[in-house]
């Protein structure tokens, strides 16, 4: 018998509806909710700072108010990693909601991923952890389990250990969830949000995903009758290429080879995932690590019509004294001015200035006053899209590891007692997994030149100053064409940001899909916003933008 978990938050301000969505949609055994990520640690570091008693996604609440009785009627328990940096005090304030309301729920927490004391200088330092704390919650009675950081994943594998009755030695089995979870945590990025092909069905208001996970490992990806969106192999396959960073997915409880994933249509909006492979996890645990990098401002020179590039070199020298004793100093001219264009904004483009430095006045005042004094004596038609202010301070994420058994990985019940998580008995130190063979190519043929997106989607996400980008074919022809094409060097061409940093390939020919790892061009992360697109949420559509030589026949 399958266990149905779905999901109902992929982010910390994701729709507030979606709990109810999910509760009142169709039948479900667990519903989980993904709340944290790198740039939402600091944010709630910062929250913490100004109140000690904070550090929790407070939506989370909010929701909870309106849908605990109906969980509780419904019989559905709840997973959710919303406690942050403060489960403990989420715990109790999901009781405290419980009483006022009247509903007799279980609430329990996992902790230990906190390891912000052992890292002095960090506003918040947390661990990964896997799901088998959550699994002692639930195995225990929890109708409610709350965590602080683990892996997203962990969400799903979580729930299927305890309800399968699954240990640490079950690799193939806890890999499938990994798999399905991974699916899952995003949200409605699974059921066709942020899709390269949208047009494909009516995306105006995706529904969210739950999967029927089996006793196997293997499962069903779908979402409620009557929802918006739709669920294919495409969905799925970008789902899967989000944020990762080759074949092995290494987490705390397994390591999943995503080289071994298949993935059938077996209905309208069903996409059956099997065949995946487990292994031991790795001996360390990734270690989130964010701290205040200093303080950041900016300001858009807005520059119309003729002379466009003197005009930017006239802005950067004037501003140069200002700059001079600036720590860090970025200008990049957008182009997106046109010839002889009908209205003044298209005949305009932008040039941004973002300056960082350890001292807030030297980012602050002699920065906006430097650009400000510039109003009556630089380029014609000078103006700039906001008044720079005084300054902002940005965040640094980086990650380190630690053994497994160096975190005290806790269970945390409603009655007080606490059950410690014995780390994995076995790991693996990863090697590379050797390339697979590259199907034959296609032969010669006429060309035309063309955007890549024709014929190949992409998703591209953020990991730390790294930056992944998942491309696959929708065809078996065009794969046949795409693995051979774009190499690492043809990437580099396409995207000339990443020439000159370190840039690798992975092959998954079962998902007929490339994932190119692109290091350090995100700078310290996504707080310090250090690119345009500093999550790299768009990088796969620019890629899917550019004009190649494409055969003919795939058109």
């Amino acid at each position: 018998m399958s266990l149905r978990i779905g999901n109902a938050s992929g982010f910390y301000g994701d729709r507030f509806d979606a709990m109810r969505e999910m509760l009142t949609g169709g039948e479900l055994d667990v519903l989980t909710g993904d709340y944290l990520a790198e740039l939402t640690m600091l944010i709630l570091g910062r929250d913490r700072l100004k109140d000690p008693s904070a550090g929790y996604a407070r939506t989370f609440l909010g929701q909870l108010e309106e849908c605990l009785g109906l969980a509780h009627e419904r019989g559905v328990r709840i997973v959710a990693n919303a406690g942050g940096l403060n489960p403990a005090g989420l715990a109790q304030k999901v009781r405290e909601l419980a009483e006022r309301l009247g509903i007799p729920v279980r609430v329990a927490h996992v902790e230990g991923d906190d390891l912000t004391a052992d890292h002095p200088g960090s506003l918040a330092a947390h661990a990964y952890l896997g799901g088998f704390g959550i699994a002692a919650c639930l195995r225990e009675g929890a109708d409610v389990v709350v965590t602080g950081r683990v892996t997203d994943a962990a969400l799903v594998t979580g729930p299927a250990a305890a309800h399968f009755g699954w240990g640490p030695g079950d690799l193939d089995r806890l890999a499938g969830a990994v798999v399905a979870g991974h699916v899952l945590e995003c949200g409605t990025q699974a059921t066709g949000g942020n899709y390269a092909f949208f047009t494909d069905g009516d995306t105006t208001r995706p529904g969210f995903p739950l999967a029927e996970l089996h006793e196997d490992g293997s499962s069903v990806i779908t979402k409620h009758p009557g929802t918006g969106g739709f669920v294919d192999v495409g969905t799925v396959t970008a789902q899967l290429l989000y944020e990762t960073q080759g074949a092995r997915y290494a987490g705390p409880d397994v390591t999943a080879r995503l080289d071994t994933v298949r993935l059938t249509q077996v209905g309208p909006d069903r996409v059956r995932i099997e065949g995946v492979r487990g292994e031991a996890p790795p001996p360390t645990l990734k270690v989130g690590r964010n701290r205040l990098g200093g303080w950041r401002n900016e300001v858009v020179f807005v520059l119309t019509g003729l002379d466009i590039e003197d005009k930017a070199d006239l802005v950067r020298r004037q501003l140069e004294p200002a700059l001079a004793k600036v720590a860090d100093a970025r200008w990049e001219l957008a182009r997106t001015d046109r010839a002889d264009a009908g209205t003044e904004e298209t005949a305009s483009a932008l040039l941004r200035l973002v300056v960082r430095d350890p001292d807030q006045s030297a980012v602050g005042k002699a920065l906006s006053g430097a650009a400000v004094e510039l109003a009556l004596a630089s380029y014609p038609g000078f103006h700039v899209a906001d008044l720079p202010g005084k300054g902002t301070p940005y965040g640094v994420f980086d990650a380190v590891y630690v053994p497994q058994g160096a975190v005290a990985h806790t269970a945390v019940l409603d009655d007080g007692r606490r059950i410690a998580v014995t780390p994995p008995a076995d790991s693996l130190v990863l090697d590379d997994v050797p390339q697979p063979l590259l199907p034959a190519p296609l032969p010669a043929g006429p060309v035309r030149r063309a955007p890549l997106g024709l014929v190949a989607g992409a998703r591209s996400g953020d990991k730390g100053g790294d930056a992944n980008v998942g491309v696959w074919a929708r065809t078996e022809e065009a794969w046949r064409w795409l693995a051979h094409e774009l190499t690492v060097r043809r990437f580099q061409q396409l995207i000339p940001e990443s020439d000159g940093l370190d840039v690798t390939r992975h092959v998954l020919p079962n998902l007929r899909a490339l994932n190119f790892v692109v290091e350090g061009v995100l700078g310290e992360g996504v707080a310090a916003r250090h690119r345009f697109d500093p999550q790299a949420k768009a990088l796969g559509e620019w890629l899917r933008s550019r004009h190649l030589d494409i055969p003919e026949a795939l058109l």
